[in-house]
């Protein structure tokens, strides 16, 4: 069973109660508690020694890296982040040093956000680091952007660029914050998420939510130049392509808008962010399922993003 498996079968049967707007699902839950313009988005994650991060990372980074996930799943609904609390586990023999390292990289990031940091837990963890992170923040009332509403004629954009992340990226990434805000600003962004198990499967989390497919084209996914360092001169590693679809913690933003938008949309954004990419990289399609068009044609897009237990 993998992680998705995993996660439908413990999610089909979870309480509610009447401050649930969105449950589990999407990049956070959305709560009410009745404040007249503001919703509130609650989102955990978690950082594990081995599966995120290797042993000899510098702590400050690790620690870095704990919250910008919860960050960019905030940038992913459009909101604000406002503050966290921090479970740490320990292994035996640990260095206080080293746990002053990983709160400083994190009170860092939150310095830079405006994120409180207001409590949390520390426990014996005997065989490795682990830090879990809880994040709350607001998004105004009816302005989040979901994962389930992607339209059929949809143009999808991605920013940045995609791939090879394990040679740095994914402990140095920005979470897109100021941008998922501006564009829920100046746009009607129809869906929205962020690319932490790669393209391939974060674009199908959209799909599946919306009842939508999607064709991709080939020439326009923003492949990063790690991805093509690491793949130039080595044929038994992964293509370029590959990387740029599977890879995951980019941490970039997948968006779609409506296609009369799109022109638009690249415009403006130029002139507002011109040091960051946004690409058009493919359409919103009835039915379902992925495909990739080249110029050999159209077919059916088998590459997958991570999966935890697979």
């Amino acid at each position: 069973m993998n992680e998705f498996e995993l996660i439908a079968r413990l999610t089909k049967a979870l309480p509610g109660n009447q401050t649930v707007v969105t449950g589990a699902g999407d990049d956070c839950a959305v709560l009410d508690f009745g404040l007249p313009d503001k919703l509130f988005l609650f989102k955990t994650d978690a950082v594990v020694e081995g599966v995120h991060f290797k042993k000899n990372t510098p702590p400050e980074k690790i620690g870095r890296k704990a919250l910008a996930r919860c960050l960019s799943d905030i940038a992913a609904m459009a909101g604000t982040p406002a503050a966290a609390v921090v479970t740490i586990g320990l292994p035996e023999h640990f260095q206080p040093e080293a746990v002053e390292k990983v709160y400083g990289g994190m009170s860092g990031l939150a310095k830079k956000h405006g994120v409180a940091i207001v409590g949390g837990e520390t426990t014996a963890n005997p065989e490795c680091l682990f830090i879990s992170v809880a994040l709350l923040g607001t998004v105004g009332r009816g302005k989040q952007i979901l994962r389930s509403t992607a339209k059929a004629g949809d143009a999808i954009f991605v920013t940045g660029e995609l791939g090879g992340s394990s040679a740095g990226k994914h402990l140095d990434f920005e979470p897109r914050l100021a941008e998922a805000r501006w564009l829920a600003e100046n746009f009607p962004v129809h869906a929205m998420t962020d690319l932490s198990d790669g393209l391939a499967g974060d674009l199908r989390h959209i799909l599946a939510a919306s009842g939508v497919g999607a064709e991709l084209l080939k020439a326009a996914i923003p492949i990063s130049r790690a991805a093509r360092e690491s793949a130039r001169g080595n044929p038994f590693r992964k293509t370029a392509l590959t990387a740029a679809l599977a890879d995951g913690e980019d941490f970039e933003l997948l968006l779609t808008v409506a296609a009369g938008d799109a022109v638009k949309l690249l415009d403006a954004w130029k002139k507002k962010f011109p040091k960051l990419r946004l690409s058009c990289i493919g359409k919103i399609s009835p039915g379902t399922g992925v495909t990739l068009r080249d110029k050999d044609g159209v077919r059916p897009l088998t590459v997958h993003g991570y999966v935890h237990f697979a």
